[in-house]
């Protein structure tokens, strides 16, 4: 990220907040001003900087209570507090503990001492940034986890039904549930390797994939499932494939959430597509024709157009109109993280005149 550091100086005094403006201004900081802890109170509303310093005797509300305030709020709690006081004896330093201050600067304000005090509060904001965001990848890691083992495990299920419903056993049954086994075994081994994005990109392992032969695989997994639920499964396919530089396991997840979601929301006796089709040259409206440009087409329930865009995003839930399938969002999340990491797009539109077309370019 390159977004400058943001500092809030809260000081009742014009020259007093000018001071400490003119002493960081060779920092490279993006400075903010409340001119009592109110304003201050209200600007944390819009935007939470990175560090504040509050001057501690202000009228109505002192800086004591202005920290007090902003620890209390668990919105706010985590941003580091510089108390700038007048007031140097034992009692006052430890209130301004008890309220909950991280440091404090006294008057006058020495020019070194508050570079330096601001870059270690920043130091620490960092640190706890850092943190939030590992704890935050830990929980989607788990949450991907479970979603993704759904569908491997459904189909290990039907085999297991067609297995005890023909004794004499088929090898290809068993085949195609060693193959999901296997499958299941590399969700996991791929969810550790996602652990090691660095910047909010995945790291790709990327090789020449002929999407041909990887939309017939997925299709020969799934049709035993759709066809429990007498769904009719079609590709269509161009007579000539294409090899592109792609994660072939990461995209072969992507192609399964897709078709997975299909086989889920479509009724029974409803059709299910994925077309594939490769750019012959030219250009378009909006820029260049992508390389690729794949979909999965269903003739379920269908996305609100509200939804259009928030169902990739994985802090959402969003109702499918089905009472037997309650809610979709975590699947494709992952899916717009690997398309994106490979430089693409996903998007979704409705299906005339019932269900989605998920659309993926490259």
């Amino acid at each position: 990220m390159n977004k400058k550091p943001q500092i809030l100086i809260v000081d009742d005094e014009s020259y007093a907040r000018q001071t400490i403006e003119m002493l960081l201004l060779k920092e490279s900081y993006e400075l903010f001003f409340a001119e009592d802890a109110h304003e201050a109170l209200a600007q944390l509303d819009d935007e939470i900087p990175d560090v504040i310093l509050s001057d501690v005797m202000m009228p109505n509300m002192d800086g004591f209570e202005l920290c007090q305030r902003i620890k209390r709020n668990p919105k706010w709690n985590h941003v580091p507090i510089i108390l700038v006081t007048a007031l140097d004896s034992k009692q006052d330093l430890a209130r301004g503990l008890e309220a909950g201050a991280d440091d404090f600067l006294h008057k006058p304000i020495n020019g070194l001492e508050l570079r330096a005090r601001v870059r270690s509060m920043l130091r620490i904001k960092q640190r706890h940034d850092e943190l939030q965001a590992a704890l935050q990848m830990r929980q989607d890691l788990a949450n991907m986890i479970v979603h993704d083992i759904r569908s491997p495990l459904s189909t290990i299920l039907i085999y297991c039904d067609l297995l005890e419903a023909e004794l004499d056993g088929h090898v290809q049954t068993l085949d195609t549930i060693r193959s999901e086994a296997n499958r299941l075994s590399s969700f996991l081994t791929d969810m550790l390797m996602m652990a090691k994005m660095e910047h909010g990109r995945l790291m790709l392992s990327q090789s020449p994939v002929d999407i041909n032969e990887l939309a017939v695989a997925v299709k020969n997994s799934y049709e035993p499932m759709a066809s429990l639920k007498d769904i009719s499964f079609h590709l269509d396919l161009p007579d000539e494939s294409n090899k592109m530089s792609l994660d072939a396991n990461l995209w072969r997840r992507v192609l399964d959430n897709l078709v997975s979601n299909a086989v889920k929301f479509s009724p029974t006796g409803g059709n299910i597509t994925l077309k594939v089709r490769y750019a012959d040259g030219g250009s378009s409206q909006n820029g260049s024709v992508p390389h690729l440009n794949l979909q999965v087409m269903d003739e379920g329930p269908g996305i609100a157009v509200e939804h259009y865009e928030t169902i990739f995003d994985k802090f959402k839930i969003v109702a499918t109109g089905r009472r037997d399938v309650k809610q979709v969002g975590l699947g494709l999340a992952f899916c717009k993280m690997v398309v994106e990491a490979h430089n693409g797009r996903i998007s979704v539109a409705a299906n005339e005149p019932r269900g989605s077309i998920f659309t993926v370019e490259l």
